[in-house]
């Protein structure tokens, strides 16, 4: 590695670090990944000397995937078997809704099909533009699509939920509230924190990913290291990785995906217009239609329901459900599953649809 590219690795991270640490503080969404993409892709965009290695890449997808391993709890899988099916099918709508968003994003934009079906990924925002990356999607394009996604479910979704929810309520049809067997029975976490568990799980996440590299599948890097980490916790309930290792993790996916954003990228950006208006409808109307199958075939809440379909994250969950006075947590476990499930599988169903299609 020449002194030039060592010194455009430290600028970039000279940028990118305080940037995400500085979006985090402004509670923007996602913000040690957003604050550190936004920072750098203006370095790469007015200098073009933001650079990192493309090992950096292959290394966060093996940390991230670790993350979403741990994110799973034996108790989890102890629920899940009472909600089995509304959890299936949650899946499943779900994978329809990435293909059809996807599809139609593809035949009404200039965007690969790899891309089009990334961006609408109903994964996490940190960890899908690093996948799409290594699928070879335009990651800049993708992780402003997940942007706009992770902000309906976090600033958008809520209100309307709530909104929605007081409008039936006034024409005579108060929701049911949390009538799912269960109710106020809590997810149990582990309490398992040592630093051998967190070697333990990077080791494992390293090893797994390093396999599913070597394999030459797109995205099979971070499959692999989910399913391996996953298995250490739920089997043997020894992996745990560390806040501070996942805000790392963060801010170097963030910079790296800054650095792949280029002048004649960010021309491009006003491409998005559409596409993001297509994933805004399709992830709405998902939100009524599933949260309305959720609650009529398995007598979940209204509330209940259209929060299960709800595209945000676990953790954001578990705070929109506070707000809106909701306490069954099968919800913040059907969001843990979808996480998981998705990033696990929906890239390599994307990875065999553009084979057989064959983008």
């Amino acid at each position: 590695m020449d002194e030039h590219l060592i010194i455009c690795a430290v600028l970039t991270l000279a940028v990118g670090i305080p940037c995400g640490l500085l979006a985090k503080k402004l509670k923007v969404p996602a913000g040690f990944m957003i604050g550190a993409f936004f920072g750098v892709s203006v370095l790469s965009i007015a200098t073009g000397e933001a650079w990192l290695p493309t090992e950096t890449r292959t290394l966060v997808q093996m940390v991230a995937g670790a993350f979403v391993g741990c994110s799973l709890e034996r108790s989890d899988l102890v629920r899940l078997r009472g909600f089995l099916k509304p959890m299936v099918l949650l899946l499943a709508i779900f994978l329809l809704l990435n293909l059809v968003v996807g599809f139609l994003i593809w035949a009404t934009s200039s965007l690969s099909l790899v891309t089009s079906l990334m961006c609408a990924v109903p994964g996490g925002i940190n960890d899908t533009p690093i996948v799409a990356a290594a699928m070879g999607a335009n990651a800049p394009d993708v992780t402003i699509m997940q942007l706009i996604r992770q902000v309906l479910g976090i600033g958008v979704f809520p209100i309307m939920i709530e909104a929605f929810d007081r409008l039936r309520t006034r024409q005579g049809h108060p929701d049911p509230g949390d009538a799912k067997p269960g109710e106020g029975a809590k997810r149990v976490k582990s309490k398992q924190k040592s630093v051998a568990s967190t070697v333990a799980a990077l080791a494992v996440a390293v090893i797994a990913g390093a396999l599913g590299k070597a394999s030459g599948i797109p995205g099979l890097t971070f499959t692999a290291s989910i399913v391996a980490v996953s298995v250490l916790k739920l089997a043997f309930d020894f992996a745990f990785i560390p806040k501070v290792v996942k805000k790392a993790c963060q801010l170097l996916a963030g910079c790296y995906l800054g650095t792949l954003l280029t002048a004649e990228g960010f021309a491009g950006l006003p491409n998005l217009i559409v596409p993001a208006l297509i994933l805004v409808a399709g992830y709405t109307l998902n939100c009524f239609a599933a949260g309305k199958l959720e609650s009529k075939l398995f007598g979940y809440g209204r509330k209940e329901g259209m929060l299960m379909a709800s595209p945000a994250g676990a953790s954001d969950m578990a705070l929109i459900m506070e707000d809106l006075h909701v306490k069954n947590t099968d919800v913040v476990i059907m969001q843990v599953v979808r996480a998981a499930v998705v990033m696990a599988l929906f890239p390599q169903i994307i990875n065999l649809i553009c084979f057989i299609v064959g983008n």
